[in-house]
Order: C-alpha cells, then sequence, then structure tokens
C-alpha cells in the first residue's frame, strides 16, 4: 500500500471546519478516504468522579490522548485497521463502544489543536487553518451546544468566555503559523474547498 496522504483541518471551535472536512470527505469515495475526529481522542476519565469529570478543560492540549491518536494514524499509515474510540459528552467519557476504521489513500485528522503537537504536524502532509471571526464562532457553538449538547445558554456564554475564548487564543490561534493554506469562512467558502479537493485528487494521480 502506497503510504497514505494525512490532511489537517484545524480551527476555533464553530470555525467551520468539520463542515470542510465533511466536504472533502464525501468528494471521494469511502473506499479511498477516512476520518478521524480528534475529539473522539479525549483522554479515558474512567477514574474519576462525575462531579470531576465535569470540570474538564476540553479546550487544553492534555486534554487529548494524543499519544494514543498519533499511535493510530501510524498503525493506519502501516496499513493497518484501528479501533478509533467514541467520546460521550453526556458522560464526560469514552464509550465503551468503538469504530473500526480501515487503511485509505487519504486520512483527515479534524480538530481545535492537531496543529498544536510537533509530532502531529510532522505525520501531516496538508495542514489547514479554518479562520473565522470569533462573533461567528461563538453563534455556531451556541446554536450546537444547546442542540445537541442539552446545555443552557448561561452554561455556554460562561464556558466561552472563562475556558474556550482564553484557550483559543493561547493554543489553537497560534498554530496559524503552521498551516499550509488559511481557509477564511469555514465551510462557506466553496472556493478553498475546490481548490483543496482538486489538489488531492493531483497528488492521488
Amino acid at each position: 500500500m502506497e503510504k497514505p496522504i494525512l490532511i489537517g483541518i484545524t480551527g476555533g471551535t464553530g470555525s467551520g471546519k468539520s463542515s470542510i472536512a465533511d466536504a472533502i470527505y464525501s468528494s471521494f469515495s469511502t473506499e479511498c478516504i477516512a476520518m478521524i475526529q480528534q475529539d473522539m481522542y479525549y483522554k479515558d476519565q474512567s477514574h474519576l468522579s462525575m462531579e470531576e469529570r465535569v470540570k474538564t478543560n476540553y479546550d487544553h492540549p492534555r486534554a487529548f490522548d494524543n499519544d494514543l491518536l498519533i499511535s493510530h494514524l501510524e498503525t493506519l499509515m502501516k496499513g493497518e485497521s484501528i479501533d478509533k474510540p467514541i467520546y460521550d459528552f453526556s458522560c464526560h467519557n469514552r464509550a465503551k463502544e468503538t469504530i473500526k476504521v480501515h487503511p485509505r489513500r487519504i486520512i483527515i485528522v479534524e480538530g481545535i489543536l492537531v496543529l498544536e503537537d510537533e509530532r502531529l504536524r510532522d505525520l501531516l502532509d496538508i495542514k489547514v487553518y479554518v479562520d473565522t471571526d470569533a462573533d461567528i464562532r461563538i453563534l455556531r457553538r451556541l446554536v450546537r451546544d444547546i442542540n445537541e449538547r442539552g446545555r443552557t445558554v448561561d452554561s455556554v456564554v460562561t464556558q466561552y468566555l472563562e475556558v474556550v475564548r482564553p484557550m483559543h487564543l493561547q493554543f489553537t490561534e497560534p498554530t496559524k503559523r503552521y498551516a499550509d493554506i488559511i481557509v477564511p469562512e469555514g465551510g462557506q467558502n466553496k472556493v478553498a474547498i475546490d481548490i483543496l479537493v482538486t489538489k488531492i485528487k493531483d497528488i492521488l494521480k
């Protein structure tokens, strides 16, 4: 098997990075592309009480099990399958179930801090930073957390001001300098998505 193309897609919460990753993913046959979401690789918290788990700062690099993520990417690059973890935000812990991911020619790695860890950066062939204004990002997060995670407006706003925003400025925003491509406005940027898909197809040839 040829060495797969690893594409890292990052940006702040609500930037539209998932939309770009999904658009690229849907442009190829599932026989040749795989998706790895960094937020499935939050550390296992079985040893903590629910009260302690709730306090987890999910926007800090220490929250991620990058050792496992990197190990899984290296396994896929060797042509072997992995069991990707599933993170259950309702109980702030990994689910017992996993998802089987098979090696593919294109592997997308998507998440807020995929460019923060030098070891992870070094594995990536194409590094994309999705750069979206903060006011749009907080509105998108607000809608997502209320609709998908059962949160209240107050809890989302408080978390954003006390944790998400400072963590973004400290850890996510600075990784922009490592990007090969900076995409404004996320999934709305059809031109950028077309350029990325065309570039990947050229590499595959």
